[in-house]
């Protein structure tokens, strides 16, 4: 029994939205001097939990205690009066301020406001943790990582001792998430408690001092990091035993099958997002494509799908007989029509994939109307589909009727690439098919991808976490500012090679590596 007494202890929190219990007698400390990994599958709680004590969300049941004391947190700047900071994964922060404006934004300093004493103290504390950050740089021509520095930065400029970050190095280069790691050790070593929520096993082994595991709203329990496995850890937020193994069969008969040549893309703002790419997909494999976020990822992909303006450039598909069809210039619906499946998991789920105000079977029958179907007459397909989709990725929610919005990000996803996988697709587009997804949710997306490479489909797939484009991918595409920096064989490939061409570090790869 740990003789401390605690920074924050949780005790017999409960949060209930509606029907769905989000947290359920959920006790939790959290110490000084200690990295915490908060862990649990999607929908179990850790978010949730988290935000109540940051003051986001209010306890239907429970107390909280700082250094021993009960408080009542009722907004997010009753956190920061306790010294509690949390640095959300999606940035709240605007574009066309200054690192500095950012960070002092809504605070109420005495006397009058002055940027370059705010300046000159964000500076220290760069130095004191190992930040690197220009406190007169513009958010809009900063990096990812910037941006998340400035979020930390400003949590620490507000005075928190007790820091929270939800899925840290989600969008980060391995160099980056190192640079990072630093940090936290940094902070840790000052006496700050942190607690990282992260699905990344390898990195919580490699940064945490002590695990604690959610399973469906409650507490399971925790452990010192070095006394757990990465497989204990999984079968403690599954409730069972998982595979980690992620299969990679060798492409059979492989041809090709998408040919992109000479691709540029500029945007509504007259950025250029793609410039001059090149590169074929084969059937049978699985082509990766990592990059930091925003390198053309999502261009790239909606270009494919017919849903995105190509300033110049081809993009061909060799269909059945070996005809060469020309795919720029055609919306999606001509591209359908000329007997190409192009399967679409897009990045924003509810943005382009499904609507959230109807359930999950009406979301299944626009796929359905889609391919010129009778959108009044066949419902039961859809049905049949919706249910089979549910219980094979094992999909929480209360009913079929449900609506999509009402559901957590992991189970919307899950719907998505359940409905377009099942479309028997010729060609499968994924943008990050497992963001936000649990382990074992992210294994039973990589089966599916691997079912569809072993079909003869040719699948791009996104990803953010290079470990599984190394392990799953058969080549990786590397994408830094809107250009191909290489294309290298996964099987050979190391994650810190891929790293360096992502930030265009790398020597640049020959594209015929293919």
């Amino acid at each position: 029994m740990d003789q401390r007494i605690p920074a924050v202890s949780m005790r017999n929190i409960t949060k209930t939205f509606g029907p769905v219990v989000a947290n359920n007698h959920c006790s939790l400390d959290i110490y000084r001097g200690e990295i915490l990994a908060l862990l649990g599958e999607n929908g179990s709680g850790k978010t949730t939990l988290m935000n109540m004590l940051s003051g986001i969300y209010y306890p239907d049941e429970g107390q909280i205690f700082i250094d021993g004391k009960e408080v009542s947190i009722n907004s997010p700047h009753d956190a920061y009066e306790l010294g509690i900071g949390m640095v959300h994964q999606h940035f709240k922060l605007v574009d066309v301020l200054t690192a500095t404006e950012n960070i002092i934004l809504g605070l109420k300093e005495k006397g009058r406001l002055d940027l370059k004493a705010a300046s000159e103290r964000i500076r220290k504390i760069c130095d004191d943790y190992g930040f690197e950050l220009n406190p007169d740089q513009k958010i809009y021509d900063m990096s990812v990582s910037q941006k998340q520095t400035v979020e930390i930065v400003k949590v620490l400029y507000r005075g928190a001792n007790i820091l929270i970050l939800d899925e840290p190095t989600a969008v980060l280069t391995p160099q980056e998430t190192d640079k990072l790691f630093t940090i936290i050790h940094n902070m840790k070593s000052d006496g700050k408690a942190i607690v990282i929520i992260t699905h990344k096993l390898n990195e919580v082994k490699r940064v945490s001092d002590r695990v604690a595991v959610l399973r469906k709203g409650e507490y399971i329990g925790d452990a010192l990091t070095k006394d757990i496995s990465i497989q204990q850890m999984t079968d403690q937020m599954v409730g069972h035993k998982v595979s980690l193994n992620i299969e990679r069969p060798d492409p059979v008969n492989p041809e090709q099958k998408i040919f992109i040549r000479n691709l540029s893309v500029t945007d509504k703002d007259g950025l250029k997002k793609l410039d001059d790419v090149s590169f074929y997909m084969n059937t049978g494999e699985i082509l990766g494509v990592a990059g930091i976020s925003g390198s053309g990822q999502k261009e790239l992909l909606e270009s494919i799908a017919g849903l995105q303006k190509v300033d110049s450039g081809s993009i061909e598909y060799k269909d059945d007989n070996g005809n060469m069809l020309e795919l720029v210039g055609r919306d999606p619906l001509e591209i359908a029509k000329l007997g190409i499946t192009l399967s679409f998991v897009p990045e924003d789920r509810l943005g382009m994939g499904l609507v959230g105000d109807m359930d999950i079977t009406d979301n299944i029958m626009l796929r359905s109307f889609r391919n010129g179907r009778s959108f009044l007459t066949d419902r039961k397909t859809p049905k049949k589909l919706a249910d089979k989709i549910v219980n094979e990725l094992d999909v929480q929610t209360p009913s079929l009727q449900t609506e999509v919005r009402k559901l957590s990000g992991g189970n919307v996803q899950k719907v998505l690439v359940g409905r377009e996988i099942s479309s028997a697709p010729k060609v499968l587009l994924t943008a990050y098919a497992v963001r936000g997804l649990d382990i074992n949710s992210s294994y039973q997306i990589y089966d599916l991808l691997n079912r569809q490479k072993k079909r003869g489909v040719a699948v791009l797939y996104v990803g953010e976490d290079l470990d599984v484009l190394l392990a799953l991918c058969d080549k990786i595409m590397v994408l830094s500012g809107g250009r191909v920096s290489g294309i290298v064989d996964a099987r050979k490939a190391t994650k810190e090679e891929v790293g360096l061409l992502m930030t265009g570090d790398g020597k640049e790869k020959e594209k015929d590596e293919q």
